[in-house]
């Protein structure tokens, strides 16, 4: 059996339709290769853009606790040094509050003594004074 042009003309315009089909095939994986490509781009951008924020991130936190740190040495020192200051005057003025104290106290006894003389006084007056009016109605004989 010969093959014809015919037929030969019509294998070769399914095979054309088959290439067509392959090349449409073939674009339409091109744009979803490029689409992935580009995706995949985007999502390494953000990626690297949210590990760049977190290396930023990072560094402040690094110098803030550095920073920290730095501080509280500072006031420790400070507080040490205020400490020292505090402890020298108080071994300063310590003897001048004890005498204040003591003379407090002497005070406190010298007002208690003072309260009872004039208790003790204003019950002489009374009783003086009870013996002087009856003195005094026995001169003047008043009954």
């Amino acid at each position: 059996m010969a093959t014809s042009n015919d037929d030969i003309l019509r294998a070769l315009g399914r095979v054309e339709g088959r290439l067509t089909g392959i090349e449409e095939n073939m674009a339409l994986l091109r744009e979803d290769v490029s689409d992935e490509k580009e995706n995949a781009h985007e999502s390494r951008s953000v990626i690297h853009r949210r590990l760049d924020e977190q290396a930023k991130q990072i560094a402040h936190f690094e110098t803030t606790v550095a920073i920290s740190g730095a501080v509280d040495a500072q006031i420790r020192e400070e507080i040490k040094s205020l400490k020292a200051t505090v402890d020298q005057h108080h071994a300063v003025t310590a003897p001048a509050l004890e005498d204040w104290r003591r003379m407090k106290t002497i005070g406190y006894g010298i007002s208690g003594l003072i309260a009872f003389a004039g208790l003790t006084i204003g019950a002489v007056v009374t009783w003086a004074s009870d013996g002087a009016v009856a003195w005094l109605r026995h001169w003047l004989k008043i009954a």
